[in-house]
């Protein structure tokens, strides 16, 4: 994602973004507002509008709209209005209608009056505004420090805040999930809970001369982002940095509370995308921010040309994303790569495997008269992957048009097609992306295990969002199946877990099925049939 330009000494007054003014609240709370007449009615485009009863026959009720018709509604349909003091409500929870129509006009009014944060009981609702608002800077993360979350305004800061201070209070780890749909914005909430966490326990000691370009560990945690984001983040239809795979990251801290270390677990790459894209998606950032040639003498190396449509694997859709600069990222990349301790041999191999799955893209090969067997169409790309791969060209297409495998205790050589040959090309490009990334967060964690003694940890849990595209890979199923999980989780805790906590503190309390149990959805995928 474009990143954001800040003036020197830049820290701007981030209260308008967290706060309701008082002159606001006053508009708010002097708004006409009548109990018995006041409700919500379901509409097509906006969800619901907010209508006021002129008459009741039996079930049927009349209402009259914001633009002046009167429409009939029947009696269930119509939902109670909150009273003005609750006008953007900080905490839903407190509301005294917690209806649909009510939680949907309150994170509207937040989202319009430019306060993304909205808590929800125990959880914290984030609307993506999909511009920068100044509420992530260090002037703001101090306001949220050793802060009671009742104390201040609803931010990601205050639950992460609140998640190191019962770490250390109560000696247990903790862990914080953010999920939601595609494009909600998790991992770049994921990205500032992990600053935050390096900001508030990081070391007061000052990195030596030899460190320096290496980075301090506090940077080296935040510093994993751009490089997992570049090998794992990708342009679809609804999010133009989405992650195409799940992470789970713990942040490790000592007995005093200062950072001690980081490690992070990968889950379900998308690799079918390092071969196949939609019309209006992208492949992987990596391919694009290495043709842009802003890292000098990299694409000479990588025996890149200058156009991207020469590709084929990587340009099937989109090969550019609007406000975001290729060439930039590639710098933010590579300076992260610095910063994680890689060497330039390192950084160099990790280059020269990603181009040579751009090549594999071109290789070319045809059918060998009526045999059953294919043949090299020319070994110009063929040629470049075995350079960049450090492997002999002749074995490479021998292995590609005539592998050996394992018969019994025997092995023989079979001859494949030029369908099987492509099939084998495309198969063996999305495991060297898939090994290469996997690599890249081993080595990530090898930095990050810094051998100081570690008491407990926060961890924080990012996966790739629900979503539906036009065409559903196996990936985007593992995906939406995963999210459907933890939903069930989520639910579990919020609707029933809470309810038989009422029981046993004995509160007298009619138990209420919400209607939210996907069990059925879940087995469906996932029992073993009898």
């Amino acid at each position: 994602m474009p990143k954001p330009k800040p003036q020197e000494g830049e820290d701007p007054d981030p209260t308008p973004y967290l706060f309701v003014s008082l002159e606001q609240k006053r508009i708010d709370q002097t708004k006409p507002y009548d109990a018995k007449k006041a409700c919500w009615v379901p509409d097509e485009k906006e969800g619901y509008l907010l209508g006021e009863i002129k008459a009741t026959k039996g079930d049927v009720v009349s209402v009259s709209l914001p633009g002046g018709e009167t429409k009939d509604f029947k009696k269930d349909q119509l939902q109670q209005v909150n009273p003005p003091k609750y006008e953007k409500c900080e905490d839903m929870s407190n509301l005294t209608y917690l209806n649909d129509a009510s939680v949907l006009h309150n994170l509207k009014q937040r989202y319009y009056a430019k306060l993304i944060y909205t808590y929800s009981g125990l959880f914290c609702v984030a609307i993506n505004p999909y511009k920068r608002f100044p509420v992530y800077t260090q002037r703001c993360a101090k306001l949220y420090r050793g802060k009671r979350r009742s104390e201040v305004p609803p931010h990601i800061f205050a639950i992460s805040d609140g998640a190191y201070v019962n770490m250390l209070t109560n000696s247990e780890n903790q862990s914080m999930l953010i999920t939601g749909e595609s494009g909600a914005g998790k991992t770049e909430n994921t990205k500032k809970v992990i600053a935050y966490f390096a900001t508030v326990g990081a070391s007061t000691k000052k990195a030596d001369e030899g460190t320096q370009k290496k980075g301090s560990l506090e940077d080296q945690v935040v510093q994993t982002n751009p490089v997992l984001e570049a090998f794992g983040n990708a342009k679809t239809v609804r999010n133009d940095n989405s992650s195409r795979f799940g992470k789970f990251i713990r942040i490790h801290f000592g007995p005093s509370g200062k950072l001690a270390g980081a490690d992070i677990e990968t889950y379900l790459l998308e690799k079918a995308r390092v071969i196949s894209q939609q019309t209006l998606e992208r492949s992987y950032h990596i391919f694009y921010q290495m043709m842009s040639g802003s890292v000098p003498g990299l694409k000479e190396m990588c025996c890149l040309s200058d156009n991207v449509h020469d590709y084929y694997f990587v340009s099937q859709g989109k090969t550019t994303i609007p406000n975001v600069d290729d060439g930039e990222e590639c710098q933010l990349t590579d300076q992260a790569f610095d910063v994680l301790g890689f060497t330039q041999e390192e950084k160099d191999n990790i280059y020269k495997i990603t181009a040579a799955v751009m090549h594999m893209g071109g290789m070319k090969f045809k059918q060998r008269g009526r045999e059953e067997q294919a043949e090299a169409d020319g070994t110009e790309e063929g040629e470049r992957v075995a350079k960049l791969l450090g492997c002999d060209c002749a074995d490479l297409y021998k292995n590609l048009l005539k592998p050996r495998i394992k018969v019994g205790n025997e092995f023989v050589t079979q001859g494949r097609n030029k369908d099987q040959v492509a099939y084998s090309v495309g198969a063996m490009s999305k495991a060297m992306f898939d090994r290469l990334f996997k690599w890249l967060v081993k080595k990530c964690n090898e930095t990050l295990d810094t051998k100081q003694k570690r008491q407990h940890f926060i961890g924080v849990l990012d996966i790739a969002g629900f979503e539906i595209f036009d065409f559903n890979s196996f990936e985007q199923l593992c995906i939406n199946f995963t999210n459907e999980k933890l939903q069930q989780f989520f639910n579990h805790h919020m609707f029933v877990l809470e309810q038989e906590e009422y029981t046993k503190e004995g509160i007298q309390w009619e138990f209420i099925d919400f209607g939210m149990d996907l069990l059925a959805c879940i087995e469906l995928i996932e029992k073993v049939p009898r």
